[in-house]
Formats: C-alpha cells, structure tokens, sequence
C-alpha cells in the first residue's frame, strides 16, 4: 500500500518541487485537491509508464554526457521518476551517475549547470551558516562533502566537484534507501588552483586560488559546528580531498561528528573485501606479498586496510607491513627520505632491512619490488594508465602461480592494466579487478569476466549501518567488518567466472549485508547510542523506495 502523505503546497508550487512533483502521474482526485487541473496533459500515466517513456529519450541522447544531463533534468523535476529510473537501469545507468562519466560532467559541470543543489560554503558565508542551514527543509542524515581538489584521477575541479556528491547520494538512496530529502551534497568551494576554469567565462566557482593553512580548516570548523548543531545525528562523508588534506581533515573531525573518508577507508574497505574473495575468504592472505603503487589518500588507504586485514588474520602490526610495499612517484617509500609527508610514514621501509635487494637508482623502482620482495599483489591507485606493463606482470608470475591484479584507477584511461592484456600476459591466471567497469574478455574459448571494485558496494552499507546503531564515532572495526561483508557476497559461481566482485545488480543485496556487518561491529565495539531493538528495526527493511505516495490536502485543522 502507498504511503499516504498530507501535503501544503498548490498549483504550480507543487509542480515545482522535485520532491512532490509526480508529473503526469498525478491521479484525477489530486489534479482537482492541488489545483493543478489544466496544467497536465490529460493522461494519468503510472511511474512504469513514465519509466518507459523516459528511458526511450534516454537512448535517444547521443554520448555519454548527453545521457548525464538528461539524467540530471529528470532529478531537478521528479526525484522519484528519477530514481525509480535508475533502479530499473542501474548497472546501465551507474556509469553514467558515477564513474567513470561523472568525471566529464565534473569537467564541464558550469557549462552544462542547469538546477541549485546541495550547499556551498564559502569565504563570504561561512560565518552564517547556522542561518543558511536552518532555511533547508527536513531532518539530514547524512552529507557528502568535498573540497573538489582531488576528484578521481582529474585533481583539482572547483565548484564541479558538487556533482560527485550528487552521484554518491544517488547510490545512498537506491541501495540504502535513505531519502533524497534527508541527504546533503555540500562543496566547501575555498577557491581553485585550476588554471583552467580560472581563465573560463563560464566558471561558476570561487574565481581565486585555494585558500590554505589556518583559514582553510577556520571555514571547515565553522561548517562542522553548523551541521552538528543543526543535525545532531547525522553523518557526513568526505570525498575528493586532495592527499595534502584528505587525512588531516579526517583526523581532525573523525571523534567530533560520525564521519568518514571515501576514499581513504571505504576504497580500503572495498579493496580488502576484493583480496579476501580472491584468497578464498582470506585463507591465503597472509602468505600474499603486496605492492600498492600510488600513495595518495587511496593507495594509503589500501595499505592501511590491508595491513588492518592482515591482523584481523593473526599477523601482528610489525608482520602486516612488512608484506606491503607502497610506491609514490619517486618509488619505494623508504624511511630515509627527506621531506616525507607523515601520511606516508606508518609504510615507509628501512633502507637497511633492504640488504641483499639489487636496485640500482636511489630508491628501488616497481620492477625492484616486484623481484626483491617476491611480491603476488599488485595493488593500482597510481592513476598512471599502462603502468602495469607485460614485463611487470610475468616479473609477477615468477613469484605466483595466481598473481592478484587489482587496476584501481579511474577514470577508464587510467586504469595501470587493461583487463584483456592482463589475462593475455598471465594466460588468463592472473585474479583481475579494476576501479572502472570492464567487458568480458573471451581468451582460449573461456569468458572471464571482470569484477569492478566499486566503492558502491560498501559506503551505502556503511552510512546504513553508521545511522542504524546510532553510532557516535566510525572505528577501524567497523571498517574491517564491511569490508569482509563484502568478500561474502561473491558467490563461487562468481569466482568460477573470474570475478572477485559481486554484479552491480546485487547491490542492494550486499548492501544490507554490510549495513548489518557495520552496525553490529559499531554495537559490539561500544559506540552505538541506539539500543539493539532501534537497530534492527532500522536495519529491517528500507526508509525509502522510489514509488509515489498518495497525496491528500494539509488542512488548518
């Protein structure tokens, strides 16, 4: 049975409001109630009539980015029409919202703006964000919230980063089913580097370099104290902050509100779930050597849920790390490097612990890991496409039978490997996932397919399962148990195919299962404020699906 909703709004009010508007799915009786008889085409469709019709102009638009704009004017006109859309399509239309099309869109988001979102918070009105946000309608739950300057592989975007907010909250409401109205894109828009949109016409952005220092983390404070006074159990997620910031800001706010960092702790997340299914749900884990090429906020990440997993497993700290070796642009971090950022310290090596190795630059390069470490794990978050190269992967074989490649960057032209030439090189032995999604590969009359490492598959179940318990703070615990909820759910038909990740088209059934894993990690660790009966009534079945509620007259009465 629908839900019934009594609602104030009339006329072409109501016709505007994306979060009302039903369109011409609007029945006779609510025509009449609202006042908007006259203003519809005079046939009453139902949402799968409206599903249907706009998926064929849908298919009608011409490239990608075409298809990200349609899809946009459908959310600024009738988020349900929107997102029931999505449902019906989503492992169609997820790298359309997502990665990798989302990048372009962020690129040329000024060119393409059409609708106000979310929140903007800058220099000229950081100081009253309390007023600003007491004028957003309904109860938040949660927040995405970005600087823009690390945007997937495309660095420094300015206002466009807004969109990969959208695009995650999309996901938050389709696999978690938190509603739109309770969600929250918000750009801390502090000015931009980018020479590029600094010199366009168009850009909508703070036209100024990055405001940095204590000022920077002056204008964040101020927004954290708003959002937690004006939605005291809500949850945000950073997303997209550059290396340079992405672990102070995480650090600096981690025990003050429930937050997390994307990129740093749910790609880590997805990425152990990834290597647990590859190694029979971690049975070999800790006989993997691993080599994590890229030291940003996921590379680090990767590492550091790597080393959390391999604990998990029985290893002590001093043990994990000593099977994984992480790469920047000047090679292996060692401890001896003058001016190393102290985000990169925990997986610095000591050069003296290298004895016996043969490199023959100051630090040891790839090739020099691969062979002296004997390293089975490669781990791609370098954004460097092609960097795992044929003489890289058979150097691999040659310490494993079953190499582990997982080509983590995005967007597609990124990728370190692609699919088809790492089953190519390894006879099709090779464990293969990548950040991008990826055809089949057909080698020797076999189909193997490629498992996506999407962070989709953990942080919708996290924020479910944060705002569930009623959790004050997320801990590693909790991390690690989403991570191996997700390990779970690749089936052993999936691994027969090749595939170390679910389909897409299981993500809600994974994301009830990490939601759950998370919520209970968050119980059983201590910083759940709900009691378990609040929870699993919480964790029961979804606040929200995208169908339309009967609407009758809010009266005075």
């Amino acid at each position: 049975m629908p839900e019934v909703i009594r609602v104030k709004s009339q006329g072409r009010q109501l016709l505007k409001d994306p979060f009302l508007n039903k369109g011409t799915a609007f029945t006779a009786e609510e025509r009449r109630a609202f006042g908007i008889e006259g203003r519809l085409p005079p046939r009453i469709e139902t949402l799968e009539e409206q599903i249907v019709r706009m998926y064929e102009q849908y298919s009608a638009c011409k490239t990608n980015l075409e298809k990200y704009v349609f899809l946009r004017e459908v959310q600024d006109y009738n988020r349900i029409q929107y997102y029931a859309l999505v449902k019906r399509y989503l492992e169609e239309m997820l790298p359309i919202v997502y990665t990798p099309t989302v990048g372009e869109a962020i690129q040329e988001f000024s060119h393409i703006y059409r609708e106000p979102r979310g929140l903007v918070v800058t220099e000229s009105n950081y100081r009253d964000l309390d007023t600003i946000l007491s004028s957003y309608a309904g109860t938040t739950k949660l927040a995405v919230v970005t600087d823009a300057e690390g945007i997937l592989g495309i660095g420094d975007q300015g206002f466009g980063g807004i969109a990969i907010c959208m695009g995650k909250l999309t996901l938050y409401s389709l696999a978690a089913g938190i509603r739109p109205i309770e969600t929250l894109p918000v750009l801390l828009d502090f000015g931009t580097n980018n020479k590029k949109l600094l010199e366009d016409p168009f850009y909508l952005g703070v036209r100024q370099p990055r405001t940095r220092g204590a000022k920077y983390f002056e204008m964040i404070d101020a927004f954290v104290s708003a959002f937690k006074k004006r939605f005291p159990e809500a949850m945000l997620q950073w997303e997209d902050f550059s290396k340079s910031t992405a672990f102070d800001v995480l650090a600096r706010y981690r025990d003050s509100i429930p937050s997390f960092n994307d990129d740093i702790q749910g790609t880590g997340a997805m990425a152990l779930g990834g290597l647990m299914a590859a190694t029979e749900q971690g049975k070999t884990l800790t006989e993997q050597v691993f080599l994590v090429s890229g030291a940003g906020a996921g590379g680090i990440g990767v590492a550091s849920q790597i080393m959390y997993g391999l604990m998990h497993l029985g290893l002590t700290q001093e043990q994990a790390k000593e099977r994984i070796y992480v790469l920047d642009s000047r090679g292996l971090i060692l401890s001896d490097r003058e001016g190393l950022e102290p985000y990169k310290m925990i997986f610095a090596h000591d050069r003296e612990k290298l004895v016996g190795w043969s490199y023959a630059s100051e630090n040891p390069n790839m090739m020099d890991v691969v062979r002296n470490a004997k390293v089975t794990a490669l781990m791609g978050l370098s954004g460097q496409g092609g960097s795992f190269n044929q003489r890289i992967i058979e150097a691999v074989m040659e310490n494993t039978p079953r190499p582990i490649i997982f080509a983590l960057s995005n967007p597609t032209d990124l990728t370190e490997i692609l699919p088809k030439d790492a089953i190519c090189w390894s006879d099709a032995r090779a464990i293969i996932a990548t950040g991008s999604p990826f055809d089949a590969v057909e080698w020797k009359g076999k189909t193997h397919h490629i498992g996506q490492g999407n962070n989709t598959f953990v942080f919708p179940g996290i924020g479910w399962g944060v705002i569930a318990a009623g959790a004050s703070s997320i801990n590693q615990e909790m991390m690690t148990a989403a991570a191996i909820a997700l390990s779970t759910q690749v089936t052993p038909a999936r691994l027969e195919q090749g595939a170390v990740f679910p389909p897409i088209s299981d993500l809600e059934k994974v994301t009830d299962v990490v939601a759950r894993a998370v919520a209970e990690a968050a119980f059983s660790s201590g910083v759940a404020t709900h009691t378990r009966e609040v929870m699993d009534a919480q964790l029961a079945k979804r606040n929200w699906e995208p169908v339309y509620p009967i609407f009758v007259p809010e009266t005075d009465e």
